[in-house]
């Protein structure tokens, strides 16, 4: 059974503003980067941040007019593997817990900005996931305790460079026993275009597509794992800290990507992402 996160959308009312916002936004406007409540296509500034106190500017500005930045700035990037079935295939048993593993917040990249590939890499994937967005500290919670420590809810895409990330020898420099630049490389985690609030994940499909064509779609309701069972196990041994995120793993298949191409991850309820590839 899903869980929702957090109680409800926070308000940020105002005579000229919606009492609640049900997604918020990072952005650079003039110079400044802010945070704000996300209606339709329009922006309404807020001060403060997310996690401590909100005030309504009163102001508003089209999402047109703005740079839109991933929504939130964490702590840490963490990732989980093998968490659909479509993924694992046929004949693998899915895992009695969470398989989780680091990306670097480096790796982070803004909605629109391209994903560039590191020199040497040659077999680089999309994967579409859903992220969890940790709202508060989280240490030793349980799996019922869970869902009050979850913000929201973001799109991402777990950029994947498959000769480094296996261990395929094409060369001695691409022989590699961890994942730190299979994963990890700079550009190599797209994500937002918004943080959902109050979200009942399992109602939402998860689609990508490259070039239009769509590649990549699954229920969320299809997680080995869901946000709650993830934010407990982690929490057992890894404090984590309010923007700190999860990526919750990709269904189906994977395929390469080249220069010139452009990948979207859409979430029913949260958004498009949306990024070209430089190669």
């Amino acid at each position: 059974m899903a869980v929702t996160a957090g109680a409800a959308a926070w308000s940020c009312g105002g005579p000229s503003t919606p009492t609640e916002f049900s997604r918020f936004v990072r952005y650079e406007h003039s110079g400044e980067i802010v945070f704000g409540g996300l209606d339709g296509e329009t922006i309404y500034p807020i001060e403060g941040d997310l996690f401590g106190s909100r005030t309504p500017t009163g102001e508003s500005l089209p999402l047109s007019e703005v740079k839109l930045l991933y929504p939130i700035e964490p702590t840490k990037v963490l990732a989980l593997a093998g968490n659909y079935m479509s993924h694992l295939g046929e004949g693998r048993e899915p895992p009695d817990h969470p398989e989780p593993f680091y990306k670097p917040i480096t790796c982070l990249t803004n909605p629109g900005d391209p994903i560039v590939f590191p020199k040497g890499a040659q077999d680089v994937h999309y994967e579409a996931e859903f992220v969890i967005v940790v709202g508060k500290k989280a240490t030793k919670v349980s799996e019922a305790e869970a869902p009050d420590y979850i913000l929201g809810y973001t799109c991402g895409n777990d950029v994947s460079e498959r000769n480094w990330q296996n261990g395929t020898i094409v060369g001695k420099e691409n022989k590699d026993l961890q994942w730190w630049r299979g994963k990890g490389s700079d550009t190599f985690g797209p994500m937002g275009p918004a943080i959902a609030v109050g979200l009942d994940y399992a109602k939402s499909k998860i689609q990508l597509r490259l070039n239009g064509e769509v590649k990549q779609e699954q229920m969320l309701s299809d997680l080995i794992e869901n946000p709650a069972e993830t934010v407990s196990f982690i929490s057992q041994a890894v404090t984590l800290l309010p923007g700190d995120v999860i990526f919750t793993g990709t269904p189906g298949r994977t395929s390469p990507m080249k220069a010139g191409d452009v990948v979207e991850v859409e979430i029913d309820g949260i958004g498009i992402l949306r990024n070209p590839v430089a190669g």
